[in-house]
């Protein structure tokens, strides 16, 4: 079932592309609809295949030789960690389908080349989250890469070129650092291997702090760059102001994710002497980039880039949750606590790929109507937009961790899992929640709320504008309300009734636990 997940989005692209490009564009948005329907379908078998918890071991595990010589092998499996990162993925690619069937901006243009795009970028973020070899990992975060540049280039405002140039450079590099990191794993391994269940069996830096750190210093940096968090953040604004609406919602909502789930499925359960040596690093960058993240999005006034920094602000708990775990399993604090801090920290994962995937969604409606994010030029927009304004306010709402949503629950649990190790960090980072809530409120107030404005755009989507008329400025049409509502549903359905998240993500946190204490 795995492999068929990773290989029929990549096998649906490939096919497309074969088909002319005068073919009608239903054509291509039909195909990659069904597929991306037909992956979500795939991904809820595979969830309620066992009415039972999940226990911690791996399911639907493949594991075949692929250079033995080299000790590669495709070798992937889905657990707790796992299975709600791809389930999320899977939502969130079939949303942006539906989406582009009435998108006003660029993805309009060339849509064999885009539907495969996303094809092949759905493919790539599956085969990464199921992966249980390092160099299949490696491969997969590669060629997320790739599919994101051409994606941010090809369909992008004004300045994509050089946003998509500087994503690629920065993240490339980050990529080499992790594959460096996995060198140094492989030959501290014996016999050497790149499994990362066997990796995790052999534990081949204990006691050897130096090599420890120095293989814990490459994998973070590659990870860190991916996650991103502060300092190494500054390719994220640019890339997601310049990206499509959908290709933005896939950025945030799954591909950072990419980075978090690398330290819970590789830096943390292979290497944990390293990881309690260093966890006071982690826990620093986790704070400063929650305070930094949301300080920075205060000030900006365009909506997409004020949405992508609060992205850094909210990465920013999840390396705080796991840093703190690795200090209260050294202080020996209870294991109630390590537990809520990393089911808090997938917890949040899925939360915020909910919540920014449909926060960008509903940016990208914002620019097909007035052609601009500055939300200085808009004003007054709940009178025209009631329905946008208003599920632009549920999300904005939910992603300050109101009661009530996803963002609550997850919020909640890192909190309480990492005040009893990190009191002051974790205080610290509660300011975030304030500060996020200041910005929202904020931007909504400007942009919703007071007399009516609209951006004097010619020649936009809704016609040109003349001196002394007012132009026509629609509400959220059915294929976007299609789209972002279930995003926004899910976040409620995960807030009121999260236990059957919880169910799956908690046996495998548990066994992150055991690991992390050899």
């Amino acid at each position: 079932m795995l492999t068929l997940l990773v290989l029929l989005p990549a096998a649906v692209a490939a096919l497309l592309l074969c088909v002319p490009r005068s073919a009608p564009r239903a054509l291509f948005l039909c195909a990659w609809t069904a597929t991306a329907a037909a992956e979500l379908g795939l991904v809820l078998a595979a969830w309620a295949a066992d009415g039972t918890p999940m226990d911690d071991g791996m399911r639907y595990e493949i594991s075949t030789r692929w250079i033995p010589s080299a000790g590669v092998g495709y070798h992937v499996g889905v657990d707790g960690l796992s299975l709600p990162l791809v389930a999320l993925t899977c939502v969130l690619f079939l949303a942006c389908a539906v989406y582009t069937w009435h998108e006003g901006g660029r993805g309009t243009e060339r849509m064999r080349e885009y539907a495969a795009l996303f094809l092949f970028l759905q493919a790539t973020c599956v085969g990464l989250f199921v992966a249980l070899d390092l160099i299949l990992f490696f491969v997969f975060f590669d060629l997320s890469l790739v599919g994101m540049y051409f994606l941010i280039a090809g369909w992008g405002h004004s300045g994509a070129r050089r946003a998509a140039l500087k994503f690629f450079l920065y993240t490339f590099t980050g990529s080499l650092a992790l594959l460096l990191g996995f060198v140094g794993l492989y030959l501290a391994s014996m016999p050497h291997t790149f499994d990362i269940s066997e990796l995790t069996a052999q534990n081949p830096l204990s006691g050897r702090p130096l090599y420890g750190g120095l293989v814990l210093l490459a994998l973070g940096f590659g990870l860190a760059v991916k996650t991103p968090v502060f300092p190494f953040h500054t390719w994220l604004p640019p890339a997601h102001t310049e990206a499509p609406a959908a290709g933005s919602a896939i950025l945030a909502g799954v591909m950072l994710k990419m980075g978090t789930y690398g330290f819970l499925r590789i830096a943390m359960p292979v290497m944990p002497g390293a990881w309690r040596d260093f966890a006071l690093v982690f826990v620093v960058v986790g704070v400063v980039s929650v305070l930094y993240g949301a300080l920075v999005a205060m000030a900006q006034t365009d909506f997409k880039r004020m949405i992508a920094y609060t992205s850094v602000n909210h990465m920013g708990y999840i390396l705080l949750a796991l840093g703190a775990v690795a200090a209260v399993t050294t202080d020996q604090h209870t294991e109630e606590a390590r537990h809520l801090a990393v089911s808090g920290a997938v917890f949040q994962m899925v939360s915020h790929g909910l919540l920014t995937g449909g926060l960008f969604l509903l940016a990208g409606v914002l620019y097909a109507r007035g052609r601009t994010y500055d939300m200085g030029l808009y004003s007054g927009l709940a009178a025209r937009t009631p329905v946008l304004a208003g599920l632009t306010g549920i999300a904005a709402f939910a992603s300050l961790g109101l009661p009530g949503f996803s963002g609550f629950v997850a919020e909640f649990q890192i909190f309480a899992g990492s005040l009893g190790a990190r009191p002051v960090a974790t205080a610290l980072a509660l300011l975030g929640i304030l500060l996020t809530a200041a910005l929202f409120l904020r931007a909504l107030h400007r942009v919703f709320l007071g007399p009516l404005r609209l951006p004097r755009v010619p020649g936009g989507e809704e016609g040109p504008v003349l001196p002394g008329h007012e132009r026509r400025f629609g509400d959220i049409r059915a294929a976007e309300s299609v789209a972002v509502v279930p995003l926004l549903g899910l976040a409620v359905v995960l807030g009121i009734a999260p236990r059957f998240v919880l169910d799956v993500v908690e046996p495998a946190s548990h066994a992150v636990l055991h690991l992390l204490a050899r």
